[in-house]
């Protein structure tokens, strides 16, 4: 459910911008762009903070889509990005979608990026008719939140948490695994999962929940080394896995250690050292460097950024251009209502993956992935169910 106090302050602002922008389409303060309309997409996701690396990856994507598609002068407006830093915390999440919501030119959004900030703004896009199409925000209950104009681009974490449990129990044979949250909306989430599958698997499980921030993982690293389990789950994000995975190896910890894609950055291994070597990191998202359909992509990436691709930067570049395929449908006359009625029976293949939607928002295909890190790198296994049963 949205939180009150941001019901209470922010949905005045909301509706005032609908009375503005549902019916009509955006333009910027100049009005047209060489003789075009101008229309923005915005994105709202962590561009500062502890774990920005994941939102800088998904705003890059949308970037290069922008920008490649407008030096195809083909289409009948110009693009612009429109950016909403949320800092992937739930309470700047309404301001940044305020920010986008504003702005009259946005007419989609690619995000947000996380789930306790998808869950704080969500009620302010439905009220804007504005589509927010996440390329990760994954926790199962955000499409049973009444949010009416959220599409997710990415299978939910009942996926993900269930692939790692499977895995674990299949290939792995743990017969007891430690499962910890971070106390946010993606990491209860995904370890509710995740406990639920392991224990319908036979697997012993224990629990606990340490915060995000916790000061000092020597006691939560303790608890688990004297648990003696086979495995850990850490549901979080990467900024406290790097502290937490240290603790673990001083403390003596030999057991398997698997994250989602939460951790599936290559800033854990910077921030971790040698303790981030073996983690197992799972995701809803292929690795765009190793796969022949996004080549081209990563090459003009990496050209653009001066890095590689991280985690969901291909996935962010496909909704994007999803959603300028649609847009180039509509011609000049695009709406926010419009486009998200467009959006939500969407039939596209990208390159990471076919999108379309249930009636839900859900994303029809459920693929999962693992991943390990191995020398200071994250390297790509393949998808986990094939993995667990092969």
């Amino acid at each position: 459910m949205l939180n009150n106090k941001f019901v209470k302050f922010a949905i005045p602002v909301a509706v005032g911008a609908l009375a503005l922008t549902a019916c009509g389409g955006g333009k910027d303060d100049s009005g047209k762009s060489g003789g075009k309309p101008t229309f923005s997409i915005g994105f709202q996701g962590p561009l500062s903070g502890d774990n920005s690396a994941l939102g800088i990856n998904e705003n890059n994507g949308l970037k290069l889509a922008v920008e490649e598609a407008n030096k195809k002068g083909d289409l009948p407006f110009t693009l612009k990005v429109v950016d909403g830093d949320d800092q992937g915390l739930p309470d700047q999440a309404p301001a940044a979608a305020q920010k986008l919501i504003g702005d009259t030119s946005v007419v989609a959004v690619v995000g947000p990026a996380f789930s306790g900030p998808t869950k704080a703004s969500g009620g302010l896009y439905a009220q804007a008719q504005l589509a927010a199409v996440s390329p990760s925000a994954t926790n199962p209950d955000l499409t049973s939140q009444g949010f009416t104009s959220f599409l997710r681009g990415a299978p939910n974490d009942n996926e993900q948490g269930a692939g790692m449990a499977e895995y674990l129990s299949k290939k792995e044979k743990a017969k007891k695994v430690f499962v910890i949250d971070d106390k946010s909306e993606y990491g209860v989430g995904l370890a509710k999962v995740a406990i639920d599958n392991l224990k319908a698997a036979g697997v012993t499980v224990e629990t606990d929940s340490v915060p995000a921030k916790t000061p000092d993982y020597t006691a939560a690293a303790t608890k688990v080394v004297n648990s003696k389990a086979d495995a850990l789950i850490y549901a979080g994000y990467y900024a406290d896995l790097a502290p937490f995975a240290k603790k673990l190896t001083d403390g003596g910890f030999k057991g398997i250690g698997i994250s989602g894609d939460g951790s599936n950055d290559a800033k854990f291994v910077e921030l971790a050292g040698a303790a981030a070597d073996k983690w197992f990191l799972t995701c809803p998202c292929t690795d765009a460097t190793k796969n022949e359909s996004t080549k081209a992509f990563t090459e003009a990436y990496t050209a653009k950024f001066n890095t590689p691709p991280g985690t969901y930067s291909a996935e962010s570049y496909d909704i994007a251009n999803l959603v300028i395929s649609e847009m180039k449908k509509l011609g000049k006359d695009v709406t926010r209502d419009k486009l998200l009625a467009a959006l939500k029976g969407v039939n596209y293949k990208g390159l990471t993956k076919d999108f379309a939607f249930d009636d839900k928002g859900e994303l029809k295909i459920k693929n999962v992935y693992l991943y390990q890190v191995a020398d200071g790198k994250i390297g790509y296994l393949g998808d986990v169910a094939t993995l667990s049963n092969g």
